[in-house]
């Protein structure tokens, strides 16, 4: 094998000498990877025929060396060595593009993301679960399309890319879904909660339509496992999860891999929980949910992703929550942690917490987040709980206020058009709420229309239509307002309390409320207040002290270039704060003054 770089993708194929009947089910393979303060197993997979792959990676320079192995008597995939020399990216060549940094991981204090090298990184994500099927095609060359029904996979990316997206949330298939002239929710058996599917209908602007038609979830490659299944009367319109096909997931390896050369990380989750409770009645569980689990973790180990067992953006259609923990248990159990440390958090029916416990419980969970269901501001408090747990993991939203959601959010649960001012200003409350409740790790964006990859002739919002929100847009600012804090915002304490009032609006709403979040020794201060919000006090400041007050404003990305006030905490050790700019939400930087003279004593 020639020599690569650092965090570059490598393979290793092996060809079976034997044959088996289900390869993806019976046949594990690995290579035992030794260098420079690194020696471990990485499993592989399955990829077709004969052919099994082992996807690795060199975390550091220098030399390293690998010996296959498998489960099987099989000189095709035993014993096979190798060894290669791994080469350190340039400074130069890394701020090109944030993956040659490395995986992914932890701060050092639990409660943000950073890239293996060391460098802070907060991952802001675009919302794409049908990323991965036709909806958003695939082409070979490198052309550009313009705005519209002709644009692509990669269209889609270098949009987010200019608008300072660095990631993408998507699921990785949806067994399934088709158009087979079945309608969308097929009910096995109502008293035990058996759901065929629950999928996503084409949502119509014509109320005449009745939205009946299931969206199809196929990709160039075909459909993700084999056909026939085996559910009675239904054996085309589900299929046998314990056959694969890999030729779907090859187009996967192809976007992901040109994701990664943008620099964008791969939020991954591995299917929607619409198919969870038939797979478990019909097919082996946690055996072949687990399967699925491990080799999804396996085809991606070495690409620059992020983890997840299960889509649970609801309970509806679905098997508890911990019988998905389960089955990622068992894969920890068996094959151990992902080897070059990607980490795994899933989405949330509110938050993970709640669904699945902390970390003791849920073993593979390596970062929380909340979402979906629990959308308004009264629920952003929850990072702070999770913030609170003890080991802290870092945190995230991964579904908050969708523009354009058809079901509505907020106290009149009435949907808002995705490209008005008021959806915007929801977006910024979800963007900055949640950053300063404790979601220091990340967000993810979403809109109506983008999600689900509507294409469809009468689906009310495509998904080129959803890229022109403006609310798309301003999410980038969120990053100028965290610059401010050197050392990366994992160092940031979520504390609302400092400022009073800080609910004067509804609680299942996105108005009226103020957060607020500070280093440990009071250096830094960033507030944001949502419209309407009260004349407000910040409060508990060290005696004394001084500080720098400047405005930002989170739709244009700008600090106030007019005169900043310098105001002094009075005997009880409070701030009053002067009005905002304008009626509308804005965000504060509170910069102690050097030398004032509590810094003095």
């Amino acid at each position: 094998m020639a020599n690569v770089k650092v965090w570059q993708k490598r393979e290793i194929e092996l060809n079976a000498e034997g044959r088996y009947d289900n390869a993806y089910r019976d046949v594990d393979v690995w290579a035992d990877l030794e260098g420079p303060g690194f020696r471990k197993r990485v499993y592989g997979f399955w990829a077709g025929g004969d052919r099994f792959l082992i996807r690795l990676v060199a975390p550091a320079a220098g030399e390293w060396r690998y010996a296959t192995g498998s489960n099987q008597d099989d000189s095709g995939l035993n014993g096979i060595t190798g060894s290669f020399t791994a080469d350190e990216w340039s400074e130069p060549e890394k701020q090109a593009n944030p993956c040659r940094r490395g995986m992914v991981v932890a701060t050092e204090n639990g409660h943000g993301f950073m890239y293996a090298d060391g460098t802070p990184v907060y991952i802001l994500a675009d919302t794409e679960w049908a990323l991965f099927t036709y909806r958003y095609p695939w082409h070979d060359d490198d052309a550009s399309r313009e705005l519209g029904p002709d644009m692509g996979f990669k269209d889609v990316i270098r949009f987010r890319k200019k608008q300072g997206f660095n990631a993408v949330a998507t699921i990785s298939c949806f067994p399934g879904w088709q158009n087979d002239g079945l309608p969308p929710s097929i009910i096995l058996d109502e008293e035990r909660g058996i759901f065929l599917r629950s999928g996503w209908s084409v949502r119509s602007s014509d109320p005449s339509s009745g939205g009946l038609s299931i969206k199809d979830m196929h990709n160039e490659g075909g459909k993700p496992f084999e056909f026939p299944g085996r559910v009675p009367g239904y054996e085309q319109a589900f299929p046998d999860v314990e056959r694969l096909n890999p030729r779907y997931f090859d187009f996967l390896d192809r976007k992901i891999d040109w994701l990664n050369e943008q620099g964008f990380t791969v939020f991954m989750e591995t299917v929607r929980r619409d198919c969870s409770t038939v797979w478990k009645e019909y097919y082996p569980w946690p055996d072949s949910y687990s399967r699925y689990i491990q080799y999804m973790f396996s085809r991606y180990q070495a690409h620059n992703c992020l983890f997840s067992p299960i889509h649970l953006d609801s309970t509806h259609a679905s098997v508890p929550a911990r019988d998905y923990s389960e089955a990622a248990n068992a894969v920890l159990d068996t094959y151990g942690p992902p080897p070059f440390g990607t980490l795994c958090g899933t989405n949330a029916h509110g938050t993970t917490l709640a669904n699945y416990g902390h970390t003791d419980e849920a073993r593979w969970l390596t970062f929380h987040q909340i979402g979906n269901l629990a959308r308004e501001h009264d629920h952003y408090w929850y990072l702070t709980e999770i913030y609170n747990t003890s080991p802290p993991v870092p945190a995230l939203n991964g579904e908050p206020y969708y523009p354009g959601d058809r079901n509505g959010n907020g106290p009149d649960r009435i949907q808002v058009p995705g490209d008005t001012e008021e959806a915007d200003r929801r977006c910024r409350s979800g963007v900055y709420g949640n950053f300063l409740s404790g979601g220091f790790a990340g967000y993810f964006y979403g809109a109506e229309g983008m999600w689900g990859g509507d294409i469809e002739p009468e689906a009310h919002w495509k998904f080129w239509d959803a890229l022109e929100y403006e609310s798309g847009n301003q999410v980038r600012h969120i990053l100028e307002f965290m610059s401010v804090v050197e050392d990366g915002p994992s160092v940031l304490i979520p504390d609302a309390e400092l400022v009073t009032p800080n609910k004067a609006g509804e609680p299942l709403g996105y108005r009226g409320w103020a957060f607020c979040a500070r280093t440990a020794d009071f250096g830094t201060l960033l507030l944001y207040f949502e419209k309407d919000r009260r004349k407000a006090t910040v409060r508990g400041l060290p005696y004394g002290s001084t500080y720098r007050i400047k405005w930002f404003d989170p739709r244009s990305g700008e600090w106030l270039e007019n005169e900043t006030p310098v105001l002094r905490a009075n005997d009880i050790n409070r701030i009053g704060l002067p009005d905002v700019p304008t009626r509308d939400d804005w965000g504060l930087c509170m910069m102690r003054v050097p030398g004032d003279c509590t810094m003095e004593q």
